[in-house]
C-alpha cells in the first residue's frame, strides 16, 4: 500500500481536493469520490487513515500560515515522527502549499469575517432651493451613501434601495433639523435614481 500512496500527481490532486473542500466550501468533494478518482486500487479502510493525515497536515499548514522557513521545518519534523509522512510526500505538500497559500489564505480570511464591511462611500452637499420657511433656503445639506457588503459581492437594485433606506443620512450644517428628517422618502427616491 505504501507505494499506491506514493505517487506525486495523486497526492497533489488529493491536497487540491482537501483544499477545495475545507477552504473554498465545495460540498461535492467527498471521501469516497477522492479514493476512486486518486486512489482506486486502495481500498478505503486503507485510505482513510493516509486522508485523515493530509487532511490534517494540510489544516495545521493553513490554520498556522505557515511561511516557508516554517513549512519545512514543520514537514522535516513530520518526516522523523513515527507513522509520519515520506521525503517525497513532504515535497509534494511544500510544492502544493508554495502555490495555493495565497488562495488559502484568502479564503480563510473572507470566512472568518462575521459582519459585512463598507464597500464604498459617496457624498455630495446639496443647497436647499425650495422649502416652506424662507430661513432654510440654501442652507446647504449633506448627503452620505455608505455601501455595506461583503467583499467581492455585487449589491443588486434590491439590496440598494435598502442600503438606502437605512444608511443615507441628510444632515444640514449646524445640525440636525426635522423638516430635513421629514423629506426622508423625498431624499431617498432622489438617491435612488442616483444608484440605478
Amino acid at each position: 500500500m505504501a507505494g499506491e500512496l506514493e505517487g506525486s500527481k495523486a497526492l497533489s490532486g488529493l491536497l487540491s481536493g482537501l483544499a477545495q473542500e475545507a477552504f473554498h466550501g465545495h460540498q461535492g468533494i467527498t471521501e469516497e469520490l477522492l479514493r476512486s478518482q486518486l486512489y482506486p486500487e486502495v481500498s478505503l479502510e486503507e485510505f482513510r487513515p493516509f486522508l485523515a493525515k493530509m487532511r490534517g497536515i494540510l489544516k495545521s499548514i493553513a490554520s498556522a500560515d505557515m511561511d516557508f522557513n516554517q513549512l519545512e521545518a514543520f514537514l522535516t519534523a513530520q518526516t522523523k515522527k513515527q507513522g509520519g509522512i515520506t521525503s517525497d510526500q513532504a515535497a509534494v505538500i511544500s510544492k502544493f502549499w508554495k502555490s495555493h497559500k495565497t488562495k488559502i489564505r484568502e479564503s480563510l480570511m473572507n470566512q472568518s469575517r462575521w459582519d459585512s464591511g463598507l464597500r464604498g462611500l459617496s457624498w455630495r452637499v446639496d443647497g436647499k432651493s425650495q422649502s416652506r420657511h424662507s430661513p432654510q433656503i440654501h442652507t446647504p445639506v449633506a448627503i452620505m451613501e455608505l455601501e455595506i457588503g461583503k467583499s467581492g459581492q455585487r449589491a443588486g437594485s434590491r439590496e440598494r434601495e435598502s442600503q438606502a433606506d437605512s444608511l443615507l443620512s441628510a444632515v444640514p450644517h449646524g445640525g440636525l433639523d426635522p423638516m430635513t428628517l421629514r423629506s426622508g422618502p423625498e431624499l431617498k427616491s432622489r438617491v435612488r435614481g442616483l444608484t440605478d
